[in-house]
Parts: structure tokens; sequence; C-alpha cells
């Protein structure tokens, strides 16, 4: 994609959304904008003009962003009777950077490229942090020729960009990291509840863990997190489960066992049980300490 200044669409302004799309207002270009909220004042005060209907959105930008919160989002996004697609015309580029099924990415990516376009599935990791601060991770599936026209614009957005393959390898990659991490949760949340409840400093615990073999972003993070209580989102509960919900469903149809996966989101099931849908999901240690009557911080 040439430098300067392009016509790009943005879809869905929620707490991921609205840090991605003012790095690109900063950067320069015009934004095509449709939300159903508010538009952010770091946004509405850019280059950026608000559209009433996604087809609006379409029919103006080169090049659409969506980021919304799951597949049926993307779905009547894209396909409802004023949607993108309505609005799309051929050499145009929709970028999804939700995290959904990669099933129905790929029918979505076919039906795009029908109408003479190309498709992205864009999924990110690092959360409202790394979206703010424009360190996230971005796993690409689509075309390697669409993927290097938009790959520019992701450098706006994210640190490690990769092109993973083809459609629906994008959402493919981010179901497992949302295995990975939903794992590396649990794992800490038992080991430090183990500590606490062996009598031992967990905070302790976790400092000399952190020299260790068992190192991970997940325990200095979200080990933190427990031990000190801070739980208000960077990543919600409920989307996690959201995305453990796609990695079961596509085990399912892929005829896997998922043993491990499917714990950790009865977990997650549980602390939605509590009432903590909106809590962080390193609160994934509430649902623990709930079954076993005995929280971090208590002591022996």
């Amino acid at each position: 994609m040439n430098a300067g200044r392009a016509k790009l669409g943005f879809i869905g302004l929620g707490t991921m959304g609205a840090p991605l799309c003012g790095h690109l207002v900063q950067a320069g270009h015009q934004l095509f904008v449709h939300t159903r909220g508010r538009i952010p004042p770091a946004i509405a005060q850019g280059p950026a003009t608000l559209c009433t209907t996604q087809r609006g959105v379409a029919e103006r930008a080169d090049i659409v962003f969506l980021m919304v919160p799951d597949t049926p989002d993307v779905e009547e996004v894209l396909f409802s009777e004023r949607g993108v697609a309505a609005g799309l015309s051929p050499g145009k580029v929709v970028v999804d950077m939700s995290s959904i099924s990669p099933v129905a990415t790929r029918d979505f990516a076919r039906r795009i490229n029908e109408l003479g376009c190309g498709y992205l599935d864009a999924p990110v990791s690092g959360g409202e942090v790394g979206a703010r601060n424009a360190t996230l991770s971005i796993m690409v599936g689509g075309q390697e020729g669409v993927f290097r026209r938009v790959l520019p614009l992701f450098q706006l957005m994210g640190k490690n960009i990769s092109r993973v393959g083809g459609n629906g390898d994008g959402q493919t990659a981010k179901v497992c990291n949302q295995i990975i991490v939903a794992l590396n949760i649990q794992a800490v949340a038992e080991a430090l509840l183990f500590a606490a409840r062996a009598g031992a400093d967990p905070a302790r615990v976790r400092e000399a863990l952190m020299g260790g073999f068992a190192a991970s972003r997940v325990l200095e993070v979200h080990g933190e997190r427990m031990i000190n209580r801070t739980f208000a989102p960077g990543f919600r509960i409920a989307l996690h489960r959201k995305d453990l919900n796609l990695a079961l469903s596509s085990a399912r149809q892929l005829g896997l066992a998922l043993p491990n996966t499917t714990t950790a989101q009865e977990l997650f099931d549980a602390c939605v049980a509590l009432g903590g849908s909106g809590w962080d999901h390193s609160a994934l240690v509430r649902a623990l300490e709930a079954s076993s009557g005995f929280e971090l911080g208590q002591g022996a």
C-alpha cells in the first residue's frame, strides 16, 4: 500500500476497536466509522466521518476493519441488508479483527471474495493495554498479496504481525492462543492457591518461580493480579469464555478431545455463576477459591 492518506473504514469502536481506530486516525488516514455507541472524543476530533450504516462505511472506504464481539455479530455486519457487503465494489478489502469461528470465517471470506474483494481474518492478542499501546500480536489469515497491502496499517496497531496461512488460519491461531492462556491462568491459580494453603507466602513463591522454568507472562502479570486482588478487566472472563466455546465447538467438529480446556471453561462458567462475567480472566482463581473455601491471602 502506498504511503499517504488512505480511505479506511472501521466498524466497532468498543474497548479494543476505539484505540485501534485511534491509531489509524493519528497516522493521518481518513476514517469512515460506524458504531452502536458514541464516537470516542479522540476519534471524533480527528479526520473521522460517522456513517449511519455499515454499507455507508464500505461505500466510502477502500479497506474496512471490523472489531465486534462474536461470530453472529460479524455475519450481521457483513451480510445484513445494509451491511458491508452491500456497499463493496471490486478491489476493496475487508479485515476482520474480531475473534470468531474459523469455520464461519472461511465461509465469510468466500462470500466476500465472490464480490471481487479481498478478505483477511486478523484477530489480536494483547488485550486493552496492547490496543492502547499499539503492541498487539496480530495473527492473519488470507492471501499474501492482500496481507502485504494491509501490512503498513497493521504496523500502526501491533508489533508482532504474522501471516499464518489462508483464510480461517488467523482465527485458528487465536483459538490456540486462548487455549494456552487459559490453561496457564489455571496453572498459576492452582499453584498460588496451593502455596498459600500450605502456609507459604504466595508473593514470594511467585518471585521464586519467575526465575525458573515456570516463568511466564501469565505468572508475571496475572499472578500479581491474583495476589493483589486486582480484577478490573484487561480481558473479561465473558470474552475468554466465548473464545473457549469456539475452541471446544471446533474440537467437537474435528473429533478432538480437549480435557484441560474443558476444565478451564468450567472454571470460567463458575466465575460467571458468581457474578464475574465482567471480571478480568485472571479472576479464574476465584472459582478455585470458592470450591476450596479458601482465598489467597488468608494464610494457612
